[in-house]
């Protein structure tokens, strides 16, 4: 990343002032902890934007503060400025609300992931650059002591050389997952622009982005994937996959191996086991610790990685004060679009899982969706670290091996 000789801030007592961009879903979060917490800090809600507010949690407590809400960022920044933009808005806004942010001046915390596309988050790579502020994205586990002290340990070859990396996340999703808005599992927008939802992109994407990121060489960057092969399949009624089963490897040569679902029968995970050459780093659930067993019997807990999911945020508000950059931002995060766009490109036709193995149960509409046998298939491949053809596996698909070093635009292939 460049870095920039950042101008501090004027000491007065003007507080730090701030847009939150999407106050639905993760942008309720971080609004409900700025408003709890906006007698301790100094900062102050310059704006809010979002089409619909009314789906808000928060919607009276902003109009009880005066706090305007508006219905584009370009009409924000047309009355108004703010020194930090909080954009939690859907995948496919991320890029062109993040640029317009930047081309105002604005410091950007952006939810997961960068962008859909790769080009989409080169081009946010220039516009940071231009405008010389920093763009920090939202993976939270990036952010906390745990994740931080793993991987001061890695750089500093306590572990010794890392072997493979793998995840097991099992995740039961129904109908009403899908349903929620208009972007749900789906591969783009009714004008053609990219989203590539996914569980991979989406609620699973922490935990492919945390791989590659405990690798990275320094504090703020992550390990580059340099191939991906993959397999993508669904059950559910949707353009994108709900089940995904890959093999990635960084360009060292370090495996990565990912299997996740949202059409499975149980909640399981996230299951991991990273590899080292001196230990093991294991963990079970989302409230897990990160342990590790070390090949001489010694063992040592990171502690929970998810103690701590604001973490971003507070450090955010700290680095605009400070103008110090953030430890996960556009090039640390890159890495799982990179993996992410090479996926979609190696099984371009999403593969249908055999109706008789699907299962339903409930409303329709909220119906609970899943394939019978699945769990089992996808813990053996976890287990054995292959693929579901690799198994033989009668409904399987193989996908093609995607090079990614120089990838520079989605879709590769068409």
């Amino acid at each position: 990343m460049k870095l920039f000789k950042f101008k501090s801030r004027i000491e007065t007592d003007n507080p730090l002032t701030i847009v939150l961009v999407g106050i639905g879903g993760m942008g309720s979060v971080y609004l409900s902890a700025l408003l709890e917490n906006s007698a301790s800090r100094k900062f102050q809600i310059a704006g809010a934007v979002d089409p619909f507010p009314e789906k808000c949690q928060n919607l009276r407590d902003l109009q009880d503060l005066k706090i305007p809400i508006y219905n584009s960022l370009e009409k924000f920044y047309d009355r108004n400025r703010a020194e930090l933009a909080i954009i939690s808005s859907p995948i496919h806004f991320h890029c062109h609300q993040t640029c317009l942010a930047l081309s105002f001046q604005s410091f950007v915390l952006c939810e997961k992931p960068v962008a859909a596309t790769i080009q989409e988050a080169y081009k946010m790579v220039r516009a940071r650059n231009k405008a010389e502020r920093w763009v920090a994205i939202g993976y939270q586990w990036s952010y906390s002591r745990a994740i931080q002290e793993l991987k001061k340990d890695i750089r500093s070859g306590l572990l010794g050389k890392p072997k493979r990396l793998k995840c097991l996340y099992l995740w039961p999703r129904d109908e009403a997952y899908y349903l929620r808005n208009n972007w749900a599992g789906k591969k783009c927008d009714t004008k053609g622009n990219w989203i590539l939802d996914s569980p991979a992109n989406n609620a699973m994407a922490h935990d492919l982005h945390n791989m590659f990121y405990i690798l990275g060489e320094k504090k703020d960057t992550s390990a580059k994937p340099a191939e991906v092969e993959a397999e993508l399949y669904r059950a559910f009624d949707i353009q994108n996959f709900d089940t995904v089963a890959l093999r990635s490897l960084t360009a060292s040569g370090v495996e990565i191996l990912f299997f996740v679902s949202h059409a499975s029968s149980q909640d399981i995970g996230p299951v991991f086991n990273y590899e080292f050459e001196k230990a093991n780093i294991l963990g079970k659930g989302r409230n897990s610790e990160m342990k590790a067993q070390f090949l001489d019997g010694t063992q040592k807990n990171y502690g929970c990685p998810d103690n701590e999911p604001l973490k971003k945020l507070w450090d955010s508000l700290d680095s605009v004060e400070s103008r110090k950059t953030p430890v996960c931002g556009l090039e640390a995060a890159m890495s799982q679009t990179l993996c992410l766009n090479g996926t979609q490109d190696s099984m371009p036709d999403i593969a249908n899982f055999p109706q008789p193995l699907i299962q339903q149960q409930g409303p329709q509409g909220q119906r609970k969706i899943w394939v019978k046998g699945l769990d089992e298939v996808l813990e053996q491949c976890f287990e054995t670290n292959r693929l579901p053809s690799e198994h033989g596996i009668s409904w399987s698909k193989k996908g093609k091996k995607i090079k990614l070093a120089e990838y520079k635009q989605f879709p590769a292939y068409s």
